[in-house]
């Protein structure tokens, strides 16, 4: 299963807001025994809401784990909208991301592992289907 479009981005524009960078912000967010509700994944709402919480004094591994656990239950629900059968592979670039890989394994209750290369799947995709177009 793909990442949805513009979950890289958004984690982007969240580790800025937290002041680090996407390496530093999956880690904090494994580092953290809990996390908080995020209750918004429009980025301009999240954004936000994640000012409002470091204003209140929530340390940043928990709003760095709610993140996670927020993008991985907008993944998760889509998945099981359409089914979920056998193995359950990330692809896109955010699966290089352990902590959205972990959040979606606890999510689902079922381990998800990465792909060789997931940042490539979708132009893997795209040239087998334009190879069945030729």
């Amino acid at each position: 299963m793909g990442t949805a479009a513009g979950t890289g981005r958004f984690l982007e524009v969240m580790a800025r807001v937290l002041e680090t960078d996407l390496v530093h912000l999956a880690a904090m967010a494994l580092d953290a025994s809990r996390g908080v509700r995020i209750n918004n994944m429009c980025t301009v709402f999240a954004e936000s809401e994640v000012v409002g919480l470091l204003a209140r004094g929530t340390p940043r591994e928990e709003i760095a784990r709610g993140l996670h656990r927020g993008v991985a239950e907008r993944v998760g629900n889509m998945a099981k909208r359409v089914g979920l059968h056998g193995a359950i592979y990330a692809s896109g670039g955010v699966a290089h991301n352990p902590a959205i890989v972990v959040s979606l394994s606890d999510f689902l209750g079922r381990e998800v592992a990465v792909i060789v290369d997931p940042q490539l799947n979708g132009a893997f995709g795209a040239a087998l289907v334009a190879l069945e177009g030729a």
